[in-house]
């Protein structure tokens, strides 16, 4: 899913996944391709409740995601229900990606015109004079959110929702995420990997799907009296895990209800005054060295990000300037791979995502 089908390329897919489909469904796909899915987001409970009746009753031969033209793609439920996601992270998801402003109404009369080229050169499976014939329809209707005809009900008994496709590399770990949150106990989970490799990210959009608190490994900086040659030999000694463990770790895993803590400004070599950050029933913890040997026990479901060094560099470059981009290379890169290559911290993971661009 790195890469967005083109238009062309769509239309073309979505006749050879679906040979009784009329061109109202093309049309659909082309209207998902553009506009996504912010138009059908409803209440949560009800769309929740609508989801889980869905996923219920889908068919059982869904085998990934179904990709569409541009920055959306069809999520099947039935693949959802295979992997282990639950209703619930289903429509956070769905809500999630309705976020992101959708296309325009120039980009989707771009699309029904390629449809109509693709009908002229005979590579759809109608005449020319139905396509258009039904892509005129459309367009006089006002270019409407569409549905799918009886035919392809009746074929297909449709049972998706549309996410954006950015998102679909995550599949596995929200489901991996829904499987280990019980109910019964707090759910730690571990992102670690690598400088660039997008863990804070991540982490934000985990705590907006599941409302977690979120603790970053980069709060726990060495305090400069601690920066020893003695402490830099160790592998993964440049953050103070013992704090950590001591003011964030230990209280979630003993199932405190809040955790305050200690942030250490980089600005001024000094820990902050201490906050407090509810703990809640799922906690995240984001950031190079989080699953040091002495930490990775604690957690629930460990997860490594793994980055090509082309897009890492790629990403370091763009995101800072010369001397806060030299340190990257000059130092926290090198002690980072020391880390890795010492303690095999990705070896120890339950779930091992490649980063995508």
């Amino acid at each position: 899913m790195s890469q967005p089908l083109t238009t062309t390329e769509c239309l073309l897919d979505q006749c050879r996944r679906y040979p009784a489909l009329e061109p109202e469904d093309l049309i659909k796909a082309l209207h998902q391709s553009v506009y996504g899915c912010g138009h059908l987001v409803g209440a949560a409970e009800e769309g929740i409740d609508r989801i889980q009746e869905e996923m219920d009753r889908a068919r059982e031969d869904a085998d990934g995601i179904e990709p569409l033209a541009g920055a959306y793609c069809r999520l099947p439920l039935a693949w959802a229900r295979k992997l282990g996601m639950k209703a619930e992270t289903v429509f956070a998801l769905f809500a999630y990606s309705a976020r992101t402003p959708s296309g325009t109404a120039e980009e989707l009369e771009a699309a029904l015109s390629d449809m109509e080229a693709l009908a002229r050169a005979g590579r759809l499976p109608w005449t020319e004079a139905a396509v258009e014939q039904a892509v005129q329809a459309y367009r006089q209707a006002g270019c409407p959110l569409c549905r799918h005809t009886p035919a392809f009900h009746q074929a297909y008994e449709p049972a998706y929702r549309v996410i954006r496709r950015e998102y679909a590399w995550l599949l596995p770990l929200l489901a991996a995420i829904d499987q280990k949150r019980d109910g019964t106990k707090r759910c730690l989970v571990a992102l670690e990997g690598g400088s660039a490799s997008g863990k804070t990210t991540l982490a934000a959009l985990l705590q907006d799907l599941y409302g977690c608190s979120v603790f970053h490994m980069d709060d726990f900086f060495l305090r400069p009296e601690q920066r020893t040659p003695e402490r830099y030999a160790q592998p993964g000694g440049n953050v103070d895990r013992e704090r950590f463990w001591q003011e964030v770790l230990e209280p979630l895993r003993q199932g405190a209800q809040s955790i305050a803590y200690r942030r250490y400004d980089c600005r001024t070599g000094r820990l902050l005054e201490p906050v407090e950050i509810p703990a809640g029933s799922m906690a995240v913890v984001e950031g190079a060295y989080s699953l040091h040997p002495d930490l990775a026990p604690a957690y629930d479901l460990r997860v490594f990000l793994s980055i090509d060094p082309a897009l890492q560099t790629a990403r370091i470059f763009r995101r800072n300037v010369p001397p806060q981009r030299d340190r990257f290379f000059d130092t926290w890169i090198p002690l980072e791979q020391a880390y890795f290559q010492s303690l095999d911290p990705k070896g120890q993971c339950d779930l091992v995502l490649e980063v995508e661009a």
